[in-house]
């Protein structure tokens, strides 16, 4: 009985051994609380962290940078067309609608368009159309394009010019000091000032400028301030109605049809267009090159031949 007993605890006691080594050793192998808590760091841990995308030098502003005019389609090519010159005054700028809106000389107004093909001169330098003024004179070479007039470039005047015009007197204001005269050149009348230094010459001989009326013919030399005013700096009367003038030169072109003689005077080497009248018979000799004495009347708008005499050659 006693060593039943003593047998039973051997084994128990054994068992007991065998489960707190069991258990030693699995405690052994977890991880304690506190190991958990206040894990130490090493560093690897960095490897973990999300990637971060590089920046290069190649990622700049100019390497995205767009110039806007590649975004613009090109313009298509004017179109080949007879070109009209058209003359006249600014009126109204519109650069929204890109026009420009002239008065033309002679009368009426005109709608013209111009877009970034257009070119602009003033006198022989380039211009823009920002230069363009209310009020100024300009030339456009103009093209119908469609059903829009279209200028293919437009020409202002220089900044100080000065020029030359011959004309008849269509009226003299004394209280303005201002001069119209129509110009052979242009369709619409001619408007130059005078000023206290302007000379009035005839014949040679300076005279006051009440001289100046209706239908004298007169050459002018004025100079123009870039906004479409003239002052004239010497007008010459070059002859007056009802007063006859003989001339002596030769003879430059002649047309029987018209009745049209245009000669070189021998005196001052100007050139003069006179009509032949219709009681003037063409003479055999009067031909380009021949040298003749025409004696005409100035009616106030041109020259009258009365008697024409061929000098034998």
């Amino acid at each position: 009985m006693k060593n039943c007993l003593k047998g039973s605890l051997t084994r128990l006691a054994v068992g007991g051994v065998l489960l707190t080594s069991l258990a030693n050793a699995q405690a052994s192998s977890d991880p304690s609380t506190s190991a958990m808590v206040s894990a130490k760091k090493d560093g690897n841990d960095s490897a973990i962290e999300p990637r971060k995308p590089s920046i290069t030098d190649e990622t700049t502003d100019e390497s995205i940078a767009v110039d806007p005019g590649s975004l613009l389609p090109d313009l298509p090519p004017l179109p080949r067309a007879n070109a009209t010159l058209v003359g006249g005054t600014v009126e109204r700028l519109d650069h929204v609608r890109d026009r420009v809106v002239v008065r033309v000389f002679g009368g009426g107004r005109m709608v013209v368009l111009f877009d970034p093909r257009t070119v602009v001169h003033r006198g022989a330098k380039e211009a823009s159309i920002a230069d363009l003024r209310q009020g100024e004179r300009i030339y456009l070479d103009t093209i119908l394009d469609g059903s829009t007039v279209f200028a293919r470039s437009i020409r202002l005047m220089a900044a100080r010019a000065a020029g030359d015009s011959q004309g008849v007197v269509l009226k003299y204001r004394m209280d303005r000091n201002e001069l119209t005269i129509r110009d052979s050149i242009s369709p619409a009348p001619v408007l130059v000032r005078l000023s206290s230094s302007t000379k009035v010459i005839q014949n040679g001989r300076q005279i006051g400028p009440t001289t100046l009326v209706q239908g004298s013919l007169v050459s002018v030399h004025f100079s123009s301030d870039g906004n479409g005013h003239e002052t004239a700096s010497e007008i010459s009367i070059l002859a007056q109605p009802g007063t006859r003038y003989t001339f002596v030169g030769n003879v430059v072109h002649i047309d029987l049809r018209t009745g049209l003689l245009v000669l070189k005077s021998s005196t001052d080497n100007q050139t003069y267009e006179v009509y032949l009248d219709t009681s003037i018979a063409p003479d055999e000799d009067l031909h380009p090159g021949a040298t003749v004495t025409v004696v005409t009347d100035f009616d106030g708008s041109r020259y009258l031949a009365r008697n024409l005499t061929v000098t034998a050659q």
